[in-house]
């Protein structure tokens, strides 16, 4: 039966003994609970620990002391963040987080606020080193081994989005030896999904051990849970020499070079991914004198395997000059180890892009001989070989990127030197066949295949 009864006028109903609903006691200890506890124990410990390590940064423009780079006032969101790597006060950021800055006002966990002077920045690998004076030593992170890192270990990345000073994210490792980003030169990402926003640039990226791992760099904004961390062992080598010199000296064996496409390959008589194709040696230079040539494919450097243009620049750009490089080629389908001298890295580039994939009749070319006023009029270093003079619409030469003023220099491996060359050349060539060129566009050379249809 229901009891009823008045308190200050209104009307309650109390339910019976037998009709009091269920309430959920839970058990003493729930099976797995005291090991999460443990878990979010180490998790919580661990972020206190490093979230005094971490620093806001405001780059400061010339006569504006106090203001960001964008004139902000002093209590403003920062641009960025750091973190201190040495109790002495040396700070670790991105370059594009200081831009041209040459100071930055520094806030700590403390709430004091100091200003750093640039002591270096590499926009090779977006990183730059600061320095503070600190009146105190200042707590400071220690490096990990990034080469250790794996795919779904745990990490935490501690930052300042939006002005939200040391917020710290929990994820995992979604992929390492992230490259093509198209965010600095020499690129060797980790991948996270631990929640990286603007403001976190700049900042550490832990492992469970409180060790940095990374350096977390940049987001795809069009994504969720894709953010992208410079390796420890990158920014090391880097922030060394920066400490040291105030800059970045880099290898340099004097090389262009291209990735192999399947038609390329089978050229060469490789695999796809066996090793990065040489489509021009610099005369003068490191390679030139060891003996390298066009046409090589280099598959290791130093003992390690190179399976890509990017990573074959990133570990040429990782000798130091003076040393010797030990690289392995493959050269009309022999392997073969060339010892090269490295010199300090000039500021030509790299890397030669293949064209865009998509007179010789067969092929969809005009040709003539080069002259000066030609070489002249589309900017050749050459004075030699068979200039493209016209490239009919729908040819395969067309299909394959080629264009007038392009230079070419072998047709299947052998020299050219004059459009009869080239046609005496071609002439032994049979419908099906596929034609390896070697061309040379302004100060750049590429091979490219074309497969004779008629």
């Amino acid at each position: 039966m229901l009891g009823v009864f008045m308190v200050a006028g209104l009307l309650f109903v109390q339910p019976t003994a037998a009709e009091q609903p269920d309430v959920y006691s839970p058990p003493a200890e729930l099976p797995g609970l005291r090991l999460l506890e443990e878990i979010q124990t180490a998790i919580t410990t661990l972020a206190e620990q490093v979230k005094p390590t971490v620093v806001n940064l405001f780059p400061i423009q010339p006569g504006g002391r106090g203001r960001d780079s964008r004139g902000a006032p002093p209590n403003a969101t920062g641009s960025g963040s750091g973190f201190i790597v040495d109790s002495n006060g040396y700070i670790i950021t991105n370059h594009h987080v200081i831009g041209d800055a040459l100071e930055v006002e520094v806030r700590f966990a403390d709430k004091t606020k100091l200003i750093a002077q640039v002591i270096g920045r590499d926009p090779d690998t977006d990183l730059a080193l600061l320095k503070v004076r600190p009146d105190r030593p200042l707590p400071s992170v220690r490096f990990g081994d990034s080469s250790l890192v794996k795919v779904g270990q745990w990490v935490l990345a501690v930052g300042n989005p939006f002005g939200l000073d040391r917020t710290v994210t929990l994820g995992v490792v979604s992929g390492i030896g992230r490259e093509n980003i198209n965010l600095s030169r020499y690129e060797n990402f980790i991948q996270t999904d631990a929640s990286i926003n603007p403001g976190n640039s700049g900042g550490p990226l832990f492992n469970l051990h409180g060790e940095v791992i990374g350096i977390n760099t940049a987001i795809i904004n069009f994504a969720q849970g894709i953010g992208f961390a410079i390796p420890s062992n990158m920014a090391k080598q880097v922030i060394e020499q920066l400490q040291a010199k105030g800059k970045v000296e880099r290898g340099w064996l004097g090389i262009g070079i291209q990735a192999l496409t399947p038609e390329l390959a089978k050229q060469f008589g490789v695999s796809e991914q066996e090793g990065v194709l040489v489509n021009e040696v610099f005369e003068g230079d490191p390679a030139f004198h060891a003996g390298m040539k066009p046409g090589d494919i280099i598959v290791r450097l130093n003992g390690t395997v190179v399976d890509s243009p990017a990573k074959l620049s990133r570990l040429i750009g990782t000798l130091s000059p003076g040393s010797t490089a030990s690289v392995e080629v493959v050269r009309d389908r022999t392997r073969i180890t060339l010892e090269i001298p490295v010199t300090a890295r000039r500021d030509t580039p790299v890397v030669a892009s293949l064209p865009p994939a998509g007179g010789e009749t067969r092929l969809g070319l005009v040709l003539q001989d080069l002259t000066p006023a030609l070489a002249e009029k589309f900017n050749l270093r050459e004075t030699e070989g068979v200039l493209i003079a016209k490239v009919e619409p729908g040819s395969l030469a067309h299909a394959e990127g080629l264009r007038e003023g392009d230079l070419i220099k072998e047709v299947n491996r052998i020299a050219v030197l004059t459009v009869k060359d080239f046609r005496d050349t071609l002439g032994r060539i049979r419908r099906g066949d596929s034609v390896l060129l070697r061309v040379v566009r302004e100060s750049q050379a590429f091979f490219v295949v074309l497969t004779v249809t008629q």
